[in-house]
């Protein structure tokens, strides 16, 4: 076995990418009663379920957005600031990954008295403060025996980044903010909390002004599936397929290479650029000193082969089975 399919083999069996596949078992059980698609774009919704976002045409050219993020209890357990604080800053992401800017978030928070509660109020605050997003409300009851917490999101956008729009002959390119470190013991890396306010603004807007100059038509956020999962996802979503180059993924130095590419940077971004775009998009996330590269190239046909160490392996192939099940 070749050092390539030893990664494909790490890389499937990893949280990140078995808790996507909840996905495909979650859109079966709504697409039995959801609305066609015609009476959905009937209703303003513009692209298709499995997106970062909802986005819902209004009616005067521009897009409004909707997003939700849940997190596990044992997150809120352990680091209830924190998962607080990510809470907005992952629902901001996706905003900014569909070429928007986001307006307000509202939460639903249940835990066993308020001691946890607060600490998790603490942390969305900090982080409203940050990214400059407002709370304006939400549901709350402390009678719960487990912490659980839901966060949901406005924005708007003029253009949009999707994740169904990447087209075969694009190239794939990464950025991620390395200027930061592992919340250990999770797979997060905190490039965020420690950061100037304002910086972590500026470079977030750079995804709305890609969007708006046309740069790029199809992107999507790091999530916890890493950068190989979301660029599958990304792939799956566009119905194509890629070749991707390993050792071109931006990677701090010393980290293990599947630690890393199973990691949830706070700042990370995959798009599907056209050739005559890729410098000018390179250079608006270098010259923030965001590590931006490009990683592969999208195909057309559906299968997601892996290069590593002059060795190649097939991870995916999207005409045999699917990942996410966005696409039917």
């Amino acid at each position: 076995m070749n050092e390539a399919q030893i990664l494909c083999n790490a890389l499937l069996k990893s949280r990140g990418f078995i808790h996507k596949r909840d996905i495909s078992t979650a859109l079966s059980s709504l697409k039995k009663n959801l609305p066609l698609d015609d009476d959905l774009n009937h209703l303003g919704q513009v692209v298709p379920i499995g997106d970062d976002c909802a986005a819902i045409d209004d009616g005067h050219g521009e897009y409004q957005l909707f997003a939700i993020e849940g997190l596990v209890e044992e997150f809120i357990e352990s680091m209830p600031w924190f998962a607080g604080y990510c809470s907005v800053m992952v629902n901001v992401s996706d905003i900014y990954a569909m070429g928007g800017r986001p307006t307000a978030v509202v939460n639903a928070i249940w835990s066993k008295g308020s001691q946890t509660a607060s600490k998790v109020f603490e942390g969305m605050v900090q982080a409203s403060r940050v990214y400059s997003v407002p709370i304006v409300g939400g549901h709350s009851n402390y009678q719960s025996q487990k912490p659980q917490l839901a966060v949901s999101i406005l924005g708007h956008a003029k253009k949009l980044l999707t994740s169904f729009d990447a087209k075969p002959g694009e190239e794939l390119m990464v950025a991620i903010d390395l200027r930061g470190h592992y919340q250990d013991p999770y797979p997060y890396w905190n490039a965020s909390t420690e950061s100037p306010s304002i910086r972590l603004r500026e470079d977030l807007e750079l995804l709305p002004y890609i969007a708006e100059a046309g740069l790029s038509q199809a992107a999507k956020d790091i999530s916890m599936a890493g950068v190989i999962g979301t660029a599958l996802m990304l792939l799956e979503c566009s119905q194509v397929g890629a070749v991707i180059d390993i050792e071109s993924i931006p990677r701090p130095q010393d980290i293990e290479l599947v630690k890393w590419l199973t990691s949830f940077p706070s700042y990370g971004f995959i798009l599907s650029v056209s050739s005559e775009n890729v410098d000018k998009v390179k250079a608006l996330f270098t010259s923030r000193e965001i590590a931006c590269n490009v990683i592969g190239r999208v195909t057309q046909n559906k299968k997601i082969v892996l290069n590593y160490n002059a060795d190649a392996a097939e991870l995916w192939d999207l005409e045999k089975e699917a990942f996410i099940c966005a696409v039917t």
